[in-house]
């Protein structure tokens, strides 16, 4: 019965394209024991039910600390790559169980907001002789290291590539895949940690890697505007007329056009291509973005406050593990769970950054002010 059932499951995949990476192509670190569930599949199963993914629901996506519930958290953003993602995937005859795995898996190493906390974490990282920080690569970093109390999660190579090479903050009119060893996937990973640039060259190895790349700028460009709209920090009439002539101006008709725009012009290839004039406008609009949303979504007294912060709560982890104060939560809720191979074989500083990395936007507010008041 569970052959005719695993069988059953394999049939979705029956017309995918001869571009598309099958479930038989999976490349796993570990035995993966067989089940119902094909290979992403199993995947996907894995990363939702991770304490990373639990966290999405109160990490920020570009605003902080704004008063309305109809504004995006990361959760928000993660799904509508994914639905975004699928819609491309299922149009080009792709694997949206690989798709989905990396669309939901992607921000996993996203820290307390977002990319500002991101900057600071980076420059944190590098004064302490710990290399670059790039959210993309803790994410890989979580599902292989920190994960299942520091044993990792057995994901696919593929899944963990598409994860690596997801940065939509690098907008290219053509993505084509490059096929990867294992071994090229590692020095991808450990590289990006000593050389700045090797993050901004990052290429999926699969089709399907390179739809949840380009999804990823999808959603947010549009979403963003919708949220700054909301907030009263931009005004639609302030969008410039070449941009919404060919995009739109609202989340729905940059999402449409995007998409619609990306299957014309990559239907039945290798790769996936905008037409001139979208690349040009998404170009445009993310410069746009930059510009009137993101450079005001915090003050530069709240960007100075923000460093003292991730400081503060740096230094003092740092010293509790030093000196092995078990009152403290980076010792009694984090480290005792943790497997000694983890303890072992990190410094005290990465595990510092892996704890705060990790924090919702709310717990690391309640645990700096548990610290500046003295109950530490």
């Amino acid at each position: 019965m569970w052959d005719d059932i695993y069988k059953q499951m394999q049939l979705r995949h029956a017309n995918l394209s001869k571009y598309a990476c099958r479930d038989e192509e999976a490349i796993y670190l570990k035995k993966q024991e067989k089940d119902i569930r094909s290979s992403y599949f199993r995947d996907i199963d894995k990363i939702i039910y991770t304490l990373s993914f639990i966290r999405y629901q109160d990490k920020t996506q570009v605003w902080s600390r704004k008063s309305n519930d109809h504004i995006a958290k990361r959760m928000i953003h993660v799904q509508l790559v994914s639905k975004i993602a699928r819609t491309i995937g299922a149009s080009l005859g792709l694997n949206e169980d690989l798709i989905e795995a990396a669309a939901l898996a992607h921000d996993l190493g996203h820290v307390p907001f977002g990319h500002e906390g991101e900057y600071i974490l980076n420059d944190l990282s590098l004064s302490v002789g710990e290399g670059y920080f790039n959210h993309n690569i803790e994410s890989v970093r979580s599902l292989l290291f920190i994960e299942n109390y520091g044993q990792g999660l057995n994901i696919s190579l593929q899944v963990l590539d598409a994860i690596m090479c997801h940065n939509g903050e690098f907008v290219m009119g053509e993505y084509v895949p490059h096929k990867k060893t294992k071994e090229d996937f590692f020095k991808e990973y450990y590289d990006s940690y000593q050389d700045k640039e090797v993050i901004k060259h990052l290429c999926p190895s699969t089709l399907e890697g390179c739809v949840v790349r380009i999804s990823d700028i999808i959603a947010y460009l549009g979403r963003d505007i919708d949220d700054a709209i909301r907030l009263h920090i931009l005004k639609k009439e302030e969008l410039p007329t070449a941009i919404t002539s060919v995009l739109g101006d609202n989340t729905k008709d940059i999402v449409n056009t995007c998409i619609l725009d990306i299957l014309k012009n990559s239907y039945n290839h290798n790769y996936l291509k905008f037409s001139d004039e979208v690349y040009q406008a998404i170009k445009d609009l993310k410069k746009f973005n930059y510009e009137h949303i993101y450079a005001k979504a915090l003050t530069n007294e709240e960007k100075e406050h923000l460093k003292e912060m991730f400081q503060t709560l740096y230094n003092t982890y740092l010293k509790d593990i030093e000196t092995n104060n078990m009152d403290s939560p980076i010792n009694y809720s984090y480290l005792k769970h943790m497997v000694d191979d983890y303890k072992n074989n990190n410094t005290a500083k990465r595990i510092v950054i892996d704890y705060i990395a990790g924090m919702t936007d709310e717990y690391f507010i309640k645990e700096y002010e548990r610290i500046t008041n003295g109950n530490n």
